[in-house]
């Protein structure tokens, strides 16, 4: 036997496995890089993070990824040089933080890479007959594998398509096994660049988990941000967007693209939720005269309207109340006090954050990835049933250090 195999087999067997967990969202502000101790698997998992720390996007990896990030017409080159580049900035990453926490590389048993994604592309979006859903996360496995000696598991949402999904969103798998509680109706509300929810009902039945992407969450409020004032990365406690008043014009505008009266379940990104659609919006609306808080204040009157709307379709169809729902909050946009507010304004439901469930809004997502690893090497068995949108599969390609 291989003796990477051998490895492989005595991690699944062990009753407690140190998994590193990776993310780098489409803000592109950084990789999330989680520690984690996971015993268990399915249902039965339960998760310690152990260590956790954002390293920092310099402008010069921002400017790289930006010259192939969810654009349609790139350098083939630059894309192909940064797939590798990526995957080495990443273990270099990995190791900087191991140092920091003073942990050897040969403590941890596995590495799950997310990658960094630079294209979605669901069949919705590109609406191309021959072809189905697509997506492309870059940052290769190999290169984290050789580069820290540590096997890893990347390319996760490849085998979501291929069993019949999007490819997105992948935080239920981990919400479910993480979060669910007998007895309560819970909704994992997660305001990335793109916003998304789990639902998880009180039943426990993993056939009755609902997830699907709302539409922007940040994306487009940080993309404009960036814009008007060159240097800052977001609108920090909504300073912008708080001086300025909603204009129900170019809200009308921005809430008249197909995609919202789409079937739930759903996908998005930033190939749809951009500036030019922004800038579209605004010339149907005649608002291109709008002061830049004005514009910031619609956006996100916008992210928590197509929020609470999916919410409220999602919790209506199953036939149940808004008020016995819980909703736990994560993602940059759980720190933007203006969204927040407008969606407690919408949803009349209790609001938290995970961090109210032990685990922290911004380690979730890497810690999510962490769980998906554990399930490729020791889990497997959870029947989500046959519906779209949420296939029963083990995900990623494993990646050995030699």
């Amino acid at each position: 036997m291989n003796a990477n195999l051998k490895t492989l087999y005595q991690i699944g067997e062990k009753p407690v496995r140190q998994i590193i967990g990776l993310m780098s969202g489409t803000s592109l502000d950084g990789l999330d890089v989680a520690l984690c101790a996971v015993s268990g698997d399915g249902e039965s998992t339960k998760v310690k993070i152990l260590q956790f720390c954002t390293v920092d996007y310099t402008d010069e990896i921002k400017a790289q990824i930006r010259q192939v990030f969810a654009k349609k017409t790139i350098n083939f080159q630059h894309l192909t040089l940064l797939n590798g580049w990526i995957g080495q900035l990443h273990a270099r990453m990995i190791l900087q933080c191991l140092d920091r926490w003073k942990i050897s590389p040969s403590a941890v048993d596995l590495i799950a890479s997310h990658g960094q994604t630079v294209m979605h592309a669901p069949a919705a979006l590109h609406k191309q007959v021959q072809f189905k859903n697509s997506t492309l996360q870059i940052g290769d496995g190999d290169h984290i594998a050789v580069t820290t000696g540590i096997i890893t598991i990347s390319d996760f949402r490849q085998k979501h398509i291929a069993a019949g999904g999007e490819g997105a969103p992948l935080a239920v798998y981990g919400d479910y096994y993480l979060f669910s509680k007998r007895g309560e109706d819970r909704i994992m509300l997660n305001m990335g660049g793109i916003a998304n929810f789990t639902y998880l009902p009180g039943s426990l039945k993993a056939e009755d988990v609902f997830v699907t992407d709302t539409g922007t969450g940040n994306t487009l409020l940080d993309a404009y941000t960036r814009q008007n004032f060159p240097g800052m990365a977001y609108d920090k406690d909504a300073n912008v967007a708080k001086q300025g008043t909603l204009s129900e014009p170019l809200l009308k505008a921005l809430m008249s693209h197909p995609f919202f009266t789409q079937a739930l379940p759903k996908t998005t990104g930033p190939e749809l939720f951009n500036l030019e659609y922004l800038q579209d919006a605004q010339l149907a609306s005649d608002t291109s005269k709008l002061s830049v808080s004005d514009v910031m204040a619609t956006l996100t009157h916008f992210s928590a309207l197509t929020i609470s709307q999916a919410i409220s379709k999602c919790i209506g169809s199953a036939g149940s109340k808004l008020s016995n729902f819980k909703i736990y909050m994560s993602g940059g946009g759980a720190h933007n006090p203006l969204l927040v507010e407008l969606l407690k304004n919408q949803l009349s439901c209790e609001f938290y954050r995970t961090d109210d469930l032990g685990i922290a809004g911004d380690a979730k997502e890497a810690v999510l990835f962490a769980i998906l690893a554990n399930e490729t090497v020791a889990g497997g068995k959870s029947n989500f049933g046959e519906r779209k949108g949420i296939p029963s599969v083990s995900m990623g390609k494993i990646s050995f250090p030699s």
